[in-house]
């Protein structure tokens, strides 16, 4: 999954994400550069064409002139992002597209409130969107984004699902392989499955996995959890504590497998399909897995708001969700989307029917409405 910055920040990515290099601040996506920064003119005036919006798709050269900047999490996963849909949008578009990131809220509340914009689009986790809407986000205009091929429920009024994944399990084999864990019970009893195990440990990052999970392993049923009991979680994770090994960004928690310092680990999927895919002897327990999205979202105050809902508009569109797919492992939200995969990355999709039988729904409505109580409480967790 994507790299985690967060503010509460991933999510990478994710809130999803392997690394295979940062991508640099200002990397230019077209030939021709512009700085980061700035708010610069808002551009010509955009001609997006007549007749109805279609997916996937924008007017050849219509957003010659604009100057654009996308941000998300960096890692494997931005660079996927970049070359299946930021770089052929700025080719067919004519617009002048840099990239930043990783996402970072606090600066993305910095820009909003100063009146000075410079992000156009930004790959947030859905958790975030959800609170943030009409507040330091913008409604998306669905004249021009054409949301007919998303999931149903999954676009909402300020956001649209980037791609999908999955908050996992992952155990090694060469340890556990003849009795692997079932579930999280399983995670947190250090007794029957001895040995380290890591979990997220970003104080700023409250997000679903930790206390959905340790109150599974407490007995709570998966359509009870909510409104989550943060008490009774917490004691579940302080008997678990001297096992425990926290990692704060994707690329640390892939690495904490790749070096075998760990025994079983709470972590976003794409980490765990880059630690595997290079050699790792790990393996995924997908019972009980939590079902996980990144969004594209666009800050109030945006520069040229019909140009960033034409890049959401073309990011959407079934080829680039099938390039995207194949270059990071994340499940594609265009329902025409029809990735060609190898055995592993196939396993590493979440929207098939068999895997969400395994998935314990996620409640984002609540956690949007707590996040900040729930964010109070993790890092207090974290610190005592």
């Amino acid at each position: 999954m994507r790299e985690a910055p967060r503010s509460y920040q991933r999510r990478p990515s994710p809130r999803g994400r392997a690394v295979l290099g940062a991508i640099a601040a200002c990397a230019v996506v077209t030939l021709v550069a512009t700085a980061c920064g700035g708010s610069g003119p808002s551009g010509p005036d955009v001609d997006l064409g007549a007749g109805p919006t279609q997916v996937g798709t924008v007017k050849n050269g219509a957003l010659k002139g604009v100057n654009m900047t996308f941000v998300s999490y960096g890692g494997i996963y931005q660079k996927g992002q970049q070359d299946a849909a930021i770089d052929p949008f700025a080719t067919a578009s004519g617009a002048t597209l840099v990239q930043d990131g990783p996402t970072d809220y606090a600066k993305l509340k910095a820009q909003v409130e100063s009146n000075n914009v410079t992000w156009d689009v930004v790959d947030t986790g859905s958790v975030w969107a959800d609170a943030q809407c009409d507040k330091l986000l913008q409604p998306l205009d669905y004249s021009i984004i054409d949301k007919s091929k998303i999931p149903n429920g999954l676009a909402t009024k300020c956001s649209v699902p980037a791609m999908q994944y999955g908050y996992v399990l992952a155990y090694n084999k060469t340890k556990f392989g003849g009795n692997p864990p079932t579930g999280w019970k399983d995670f947190f009893d250090t007794a029957r499955f001895p040995g380290k195990r890591a979990i997220n440990g970003d104080p700023t990052a409250a997000e679903p996995g930790a206390y959905e999970a340790a109150l599974l392993a407490d007995g709570v049923a998966p359509d009870k959890l909510y409104p989550l009991d943060t008490a009774r979680a917490e004691r579940v994770l302080n008997a678990a504590r001297p096992a425990l090994v926290f990692w704060k960004t994707g690329a640390e928690s892939q690495q904490l497998l790749e070096s075998g310092e760990v025994d079983m680990a709470m972590l976003w999927s794409g980490r765990a399909y880059g630690a595997i895919k290079n050699g790792a002897p790990y393996a995924v327990q997908w019972n009980q897995f939590f079902p996980v999205m990144d969004t594209l979202t666009v800050p109030r105050g945006v520069r040229s708001p019909k140009a960033a809902m034409a890049l959401i508009n073309y990011y959407l569109g079934a080829a680039q969700q099938e390039k995207l797919t194949e270059l990071t492992t994340y499940s594609p939200v265009n329902t025409d989307a029809k990735p060609r995969l190898d055995e592993l990355t196939s396993s590493f999709i979440t929207t098939t029917k068999a895997r969400q039988d395994q998935a314990v729904p996620v409640d984002a409505t609540w956690w949007a409405a707590n996040q900040d109580a729930l964010l109070t409480h993790w890092s207090e967790w974290l610190g005592s």
